[in-house]
């Protein structure tokens, strides 16, 4: 493992390093400039004066967008309108009405907050981290581990450890997000795990709903509903809260309406709403539930295919997917990757999404090498591993396929009256 990690300085030590790369900079960086606080114990007041006291002028000026460049090329979204948005914008409340007349606990657990990025917009991890402090209780803030996952300027994620909280854990050289989550994951200390993307901003009480369900019951992961933050304007808009996630048999992602049927029985319009598939980029999960369903697959590359392995897992391992409509975020959604992928995106979905098949659909991977006929021959690595970690942990496979998830495969075993086994024999 290649890491540098920073601490505040009353947390431990303020470096824990395994790398072969030179590292006094940073441990000279972090010694001076962290914040000495204990979040948990901060009043309100405290808290906003820590925030004050952030640079963030200069913080977005070293990285800002020039006049007469293209606003679109180093981020895939407009870094002019991304720039011009306030870290500490007000938004609308998203909510269905009846969600502010909800109360919960007082006991809930506090989470560590985990943000992984490669090159993000400095404005736009800001802004998302600067949601995250003014929308959440301080004391359910336990930590925010920003995971740099070998960003081409390091201050991207150093300079933030003076907010309250946030600690920078860098990569020495690019992992992905998948393996970045899992480092995070396991520096982590809270006893839940909030994962999050770097273009996001979290609305009113997001939390709260979110750490009450997996309270109630550790063995569920959940999701909040997902608004839209407009890549070209950044205007912040409301999604629909009739929406779960669904697949193919390809394994694409898709966003599917609830049936009329499950509308009608969702009497109550804050009632959590069972879901096949997360988006994967937002969630909520104890953190002693992540581990014992065995984190995620480090073999997998980059990015992509992820959250169906975690899915299937919680499913099959007995755990549930919930999709929370009081609580919503709202995140960046690109046409196109900002990064590149070192064996190209196709070559790399194929690969993660093969290893899905391979571990967890037993006969169900024919139909989806008949649906990506591509994937066949193509190269997923050595799963034995996960092989073993499916043997430790009893499964069942049949009850994910046909019962929680028939809308997305159009309640046909065979999609469009082909029969993959006969296909694959011949």
């Amino acid at each position: 493992m290649f890491f540098s990690f920073f601490f505040q300085k009353n947390q431990g030590p303020s470096l824990l390093t395994v790398s072969t790369l030179s590292v006094s900079y940073f441990a000279t960086s972090c010694m001076d400039n962290c914040v000495e606080n204990d979040a948990l114990q901060l009043s309100e007041a405290e808290w906003d004066d820590l925030l004050d006291q952030f640079e963030e002028k200069s913080y977005l000026n070293a990285r800002r967008w020039k006049p007469g460049l293209d606003p679109y090329k180093l981020h895939a979204f407009n870094q002019r309108e991304c720039e011009r948005t306030p870290s500490n914008r007000a938004l609308r409340d998203t909510r269905h009405y009846r969600c502010t007349t909800l109360h919960y606990g007082p006991d809930l657990p506090p989470t560590s907050i985990v943000i992984t990025f490669h090159n993000e917009a400095r404005a736009t991890l800001l802004r998302t981290i600067r949601s995250i402090l003014n929308r959440t209780p301080v004391h359910l803030i336990h930590e925010i581990i920003l995971v740099d996952d070998f960003s081409d300027d390091p201050n991207d994620c150093l300079l933030l450890t003076k907010l309250p909280k946030v600690k920078c854990l860098r990569n020495d050289r690019r992992e992905g997000l998948i393996r970045s989550r899992v480092r995070g994951a396991d520096m982590a200390r809270g006893e839940v795990l909030t994962f999050l993307d770097s273009h996001c901003e979290v609305n009113k009480d997001w939390l709260l709903p979110l750490l009450q369900r997996v309270k109630e019951d550790r063995t569920r992961v959940v999701s909040p509903v997902i608004d839209i933050i407009n890549m070209d304007t950044f205007a912040y808009v409301a999604a629909s809260a009739d929406l779960r996630g669904g697949f193919d048999w390809s394994l694409h992602f898709k966003w599917e309406q609830l049936s009329a049927e499950q509308r009608a029985r969702r009497a109550d319009p804050t009632e959590p709403i069972k879901t096949p598939i997360i988006a994967g980029g937002l969630f909520v999960i104890d953190r002693s539930w992540f581990n014992h369903l065995g984190k995620y697959d480090t073999a997998m590359d980059i990015w992509g295919g992820e959250n169906f392995e975690i899915s299937f897992r919680v499913w099959m391992c007995g755990g549930s997917l919930e999709i929370v409509p009081c609580s919503r975020v709202g995140h960046v959604f690109r046409k196109k990757h900002p990064y590149v992928f070192p064996d190209g995106n196709a070559n790399t979905y194929i690969k993660n999404t093969r290893r899905t098949a391979e571990v967890w659909m037993d006969e169900f991977k024919l139909f989806y090498y008949w649906a990506r006929p591509a994937a066949r021959g193509k190269p997923y690595g050595d799963v034995r591993g996960r092989e073993e970690l499916r043997r430790q942990r009893p499964a069942v496979l049949l009850l994910l396929f046909t019962v929680v998830s028939p809308i997305s495969l159009g309640f046909r075993l065979y999609p469009h009256n082909h029969h993959p086994v006969s296909e694959h024999n011949h």
